[in-house]
Order: C-alpha cells, then sequence, then structure tokens
C-alpha cells in the first residue's frame, strides 16, 4: 500500500524532470562573452623594397594582430604605450552606443595615450557582424598601426550567403620608405603636398612588381571548387584602390560590416576606410595557372601620387605535388584594372551596393527629417574645409570638455549648418572662399533625424573625398555630379534599400546624401579618410546631447581615461 500512497507524487516529479530535460535540449540563445586583448605599442625594424625601418607596431607585428570577436561581445583591449609617440587606437566602424570613451580619435574623444601610460578601451558590439578594423588615430601613424576587426554573427545565427570554406583577411596598405611622421610635419610647415608612398601593400607586403620584393607577395592558397570569404579593408593613407583577381569573379556580400544584395563584379573600388567582403569560387578543376590578385589607386586630383600596384598570388593546390621550380613555370595572369581616373566605374560600382532590407535585415532608413544640412567639402588655397570651417584640433580631448560642462576656450557649439559664402561650388571658384579656422561642433538633441548633403567643389581642383562618420552608420540615399538641386535631386533619393555605410566617397565634382539617427550621445568625429586632408582641416565633430532615459545618456568616463 506504501507504494499506491507515493506514486501520485511521482507522476509530476517525472513530469518535470521530462520537461527540464526538453529545455536542456532547445538550442540555447548564444551567450555573449568578454574578450580580452592586449595591444604592446612597440618600435619593430621592418625591411620593405630593401629598406629597413624602425616602424610603431602592435605586439611587433605589422600589420597589426587580427580581433575576432561575435556579435554581443564585450572587448578588453589594453594598450600599452612603449613608444616615444602618442597613441590613440580607434575601432573604425564600431558603433559605441554610450561608450564614446573608446572611440579612440586623439583629442575628440580622449587625450592621447602617452609614453609609459596605458589605457583600457572597453566596448561592446551591438547589433553589428562583418569586417571593420582597428587603426592609430593621431597624427599619420596609422600608416603601420591598423588591423582587422572581424565580427562573427551569433553562435546560433549563420550568414545570408553561402557558408565559405574559408575566411582570409586582405589588408590594402601603404609603404613609406622615409618616416610618414617626418612626411607630413615637413608637409604642413612648407604648405606643400606631402611626398607620396612607395609601394602599396596587401598585408603587409608589396609583391612581384618592385623592386627587390619577389620574396615580399602575399600568397592565397586555395583549393579547387571552394569558396572564399575575402575580407578586403583599405588601410592605405590617401589613396582609393581598384581590386581585381585575374580571370575570377567576386561576389559583394557585404560592405561596412552591412550585408548588401549579393552581385557579382572583377573588380572592386574600397575607398580609405571602406571594408568590403566579397566571396571569391575557385575553379572547379586545378587550372594549371597561377594568377595576380592587384590594388592600384583610382585617381581624381591634381596632386602628386603613388601610381604603382601592389600583386600578390592567387596559387591552387595542385592533385599532384609540384616542386617549387615546376610551380614558377605555370602562366602566370595578371588582371586588367579599370583606368587611374575612371570616375564611371567608379559611379556605377557604389550604385550597385544596396541593402539586404529584409526582415532579418531591415533598413532603417529615416522617412521623416528634422534637421536638413548642407555642406561643402573641398580642397582650398589655405587649409581645407567643411562649410568654410577649417578644424583647429583642441589641446585637450572635446567628450571630456562636453561631459564636465566645460567648452569655454575648447569649442563653439555654432558650426554652420550651410556655407557661410554660397558659389558655384563645380564651377569657377571665387578668389577668395573666405575659409576661416575654428574648433566648431554641430550640437544635435538625442534622436534627431539628419539628412546631410555633402557638395565636392572645385576650388583647388574637383576630388572625390571619402567622408568617415564616428558612432553611427548612415543610409546614402543618393548621389549626381555637379551642383546638388533641392527642388529635382530628392525625388530620386532610395528610401528603400539604400546601402548603410560609415565612410563614402563624395564624388568627383559632385555630392552625396546621406541619413542617419542621432541615437547615440557624445562627440563625433566627422572627416576625410585621405589622411592628408586631415591633416589640412577637412574635419569637423557632431555633438549628440543625452536623452531622457538613463539609456540615452553617455556613460560617464572610466577611471582610466588618458589625461591632457
Amino acid at each position: 500500500m506504501a507504494f499506491s500512497s507515493t506514486f501520485p507524487s511521482l507522476v509530476p516529479m517525472a513530469m518535470f524532470i521530462i520537461a527540464f530535460l526538453a529545455l536542456c535540449l532547445l538550442p540555447q540563445p548564444a551567450q555573449a562573452i568578454t574578450r580580452h586583448y592586449e595591444f604592446n605599442i612597440t618600435m619593430a625594424n621592418v625591411t620593405r623594397l630593401c629598406h629597413t625601418n624602425s616602424i610603431v607596431t602592435v605586439n611587433g607585428k605589422f600589420p597589426g594582430p587580427r580581433i575576432v570577436t561575435r556579435e554581443g561581445d564585450r572587448l578588453l583591449i589594453k594598450v600599452n604605450n612603449h613608444v616615444p609617440n602618442n597613441i590613440s587606437i580607434h575601432w573604425h566602424g564600431v558603433r559605441q552606443l554610450r561608450s564614446g570613451w573608446a572611440d579612440g580619435p586623439a583629442y575628440i574623444t580622449q587625450c592621447p595615450i602617452q609614453t609609459g601610460q596605458s589605457y583600457v578601451y572597453n566596448f561592446t558590439i551591438v547589433g553589428q557582424r562583418g569586417t571593420l578594423w582597428w587603426h592609430a588615430h593621431i597624427s599619420w601613424l596609422r600608416s603601420t598601426l591598423y588591423g582587422p576587426l572581424i565580427i562573427l554573427p551569433k553562435k546560433n545565427e549563420s550568414y545570408p550567403f553561402v557558408k565559405p570554406f574559408k575566411e582570409v583577411p586582405i589588408i590594402l596598405g601603404e609603404w613609406f620608405n622615409a618616416d610618414p611622421e617626418a612626411i607630413i610635419s615637413q608637409a604642413l610647415q612648407t604648405g606643400g603636398g606631402p611626398n607620396v608612398s612607395d609601394a602599396y601593400t596587401i598585408n603587409g607586403l608589396p609583391g612581384l612588381l618592385y623592386n627587390c620584393s619577389a620574396k615580399d607577395t602575399f600568397k592565397l592558397k586555395v583549393k579547387p571548387g571552394k569558396t572564399y570569404l575575402l575580407r578586403m579593408i583599405n588601410a592605405a593613407l590617401n589613396d582609393e584602390l581598384f581590386f581585381s583577381i585575374a580571370n575570377h569573379t567576386l561576389t559583394v556580400v557585404d560592405a561596412d560590416a552591412v550585408y548588401v544584395k549579393p552581385f557579382e563584379t572583377d573588380t572592386i573600388l574600397v575607398t580609405p576606410g571602406q571594408t568590403t567582403n566579397v566571396l571569391l569560387k575557385t575553379k572547379s578543376k586545378y587550372p594549371s595557372a597561377t594568377f595576380l590578385m592587384s590594388a592600384r589607386p583610382y585617381v581624381t586630383g591634381q596632386g602628386t601620387f603613388d601610381n604603382s600596384t601592389v600583386t600578390g598570388i592567387l596559387e591552387y593546390e595542385s592533385p599532384v605535388l609540384h616542386s617549387t621550380k615546376s610551380m614558377k613555370k605555370l602562366p602566370m595572369f595578371k588582371p586588367i584594372l579599370p583606368p587611374l581616373n575612371d570616375t564611371s566605374f567608379a559611379t556605377n560600382f557604389s550604385k550597385k551596393l544596396r541593402s539586404l532590407a529584409n526582415s532579418q535585415f531591415p533598413a532603417k532608413v529615416p522617412q521623416n527629417v528634422d534637421k536638413h544640412f548642407f555642406f561643402t567639402v573641398g580642397l582650398g588655397t589655405t587649409p581645407s574645409s567643411i562649410n568654410n570651417v577649417s578644424f583647429v584640433q583642441p589641446t585637450t580631448a572635446l567628450l571630456q570638455s562636453h561631459f564636465i560642462g566645460q567648452s569655454n576656450g575648447v569649442y563653439s557649439p555654432y558650426f554652420p549648418i550651410n556655407p557661410l559664402h554660397w558659389f558655384n561650388y563645380t564651377g569657377n571658384p571665387p578668389n577668395n572662399t573666405m575659409v576661416n579656422n575654428g574648433t566648431k561642433v554641430l550640437v544635435l538633441p538625442f534622436n534627431t533625424s539628419v539628412e546631410l548633403i555633402m557638395q565636392d567643389t572645385s576650388i583647388l581642383g574637383a576630388e572625390s573625398h571619402p567622408l568617415h562618420l564616428h558612432g553611427f552608420n548612415f543610409y546614402v540615399v543618393g548621389q549626381g555630379f555637379g551642383n546638388f538641386d533641392p527642388n529635382k535631386d530628392p525625388a530620386n533619393f532610395n528610401l528603400i534599400d539604400p546601402v548603410e555605410r560609415n565612410t563614402v566617397g563624395v564624388p568627383s565634382g559632385g555630392w552625396v546624401a546621406i541619413r542617419f539617427l542621432a541615437d547615440n550621445p557624445g562627440v563625433w568625429f566627422m572627416h576625410c579618410h585621405l589622411e592628408v586632408h586631415t591633416s589640412w582641416g577637412l574635419k569637423m565633430a557632431w555633438l549628440v546631447l543625452d536623452g531622457k532615459l538613463p539609456n540615452q545618456k553617455l556613460l560617464p568616463p572610466p577611471a582610466d581615461l588618458p589625461q591632457c
């Protein structure tokens, strides 16, 4: 009888155990983790083009180490400065929601890390996945201080394209035989254009076409019939670059860590600061040949430039083991890149980039605009400017000054919303364009929806400018040549599936229209990613005020924030 009295109490227990086991077997939501990295900034001797230079590096590596994380993860990156230069690191394209102290541009969100000091960059990857990168954000030190920042999807999520067999970061850079810091210092003293680089590089290597560089050539070894994801990054200081692989088609699937509608192309164009993920499908059978991958500049300005070509080698694994000698006898195919000044290719390529705009990855384009702005962007006989204002770098960090309420003498909150002096921007410019120098920011209330037209000017000749906005992605809703027409051009804006990015090329002799939501409190730098133009003042900052709710306010600064 004891059995019958206890049996009813066993039933709910058994049901509980079964339910618990069933829950355990269900796919669990991916747990975000904290990832720790340490960057020791040290000098290292590196030889390229038969020149040995002592360069600033992270952990002695050139290019620098790869950071790999997942969407939702927190990153704690301790930077220890062991070199004479002041240092700051920018995590290019990371939204930095409420964590502007970790954004990195020197004298904008932080004072630089001085010799012998350390700083921990503490931020979380929210709603982003794809290829971004990190680089120094002070003077020209990013010429050697850069590396990939790879954000994988959450553990239980997949790519919206075929799963690649292998993923390969490909970073395009520039090599200078002289010290880049000395080059820009001299240029700013003399007022002339700085000396150009001596080579372009793929993953730090110049390749076959340069003097004494055959051994310094990047090789991508592939298997037939496989799909590779190439994570392309343009880390060059001053050059937009075409890239192509001989006899192979690339499928663009992602731009600036945002998925796009896939499209095929033989050549891609990447401006400094931009990233592009492409799928490379290898030939189904061993081709008995090798194939060059090449990059060279897209040039629109009138100044001097590095007119050279970097190459790497796409090498198929042979079904039978070849000796190195027999590999050298294989025919080598070279890609055909667009002409240096092929603006029509640049325009057509950028127009092909469209957001996925589906239920999983919607395009949240602001449909109603609170504030309209019109910025002229261009070079001048006096320094470069945005809306006739050439930005003067402060001696203390803007974000700190804003947070403690001591902006007097540091910055003015009256950046012009339109040019102070109107003229025919793409026609014959006036003799005096009335450029003035100043540290001015444009103030936005929290959650303002913004439309910004950026208009190139022809004061020193029309030129393409890759503009990078910190702290936000924006939608590229329109672009065109000549002067923007506010009465006609908005009718053609794409508000359905425009590409979403963090860096966009203002077309040479034309304009680009972007929209974004100012939902991230802090001070956010916007500048040309051609480093020479930034040095000349082609930069400004947005100040986004706190919202009313606790989760709409900038967090307080960390205790180890560097002091000026």
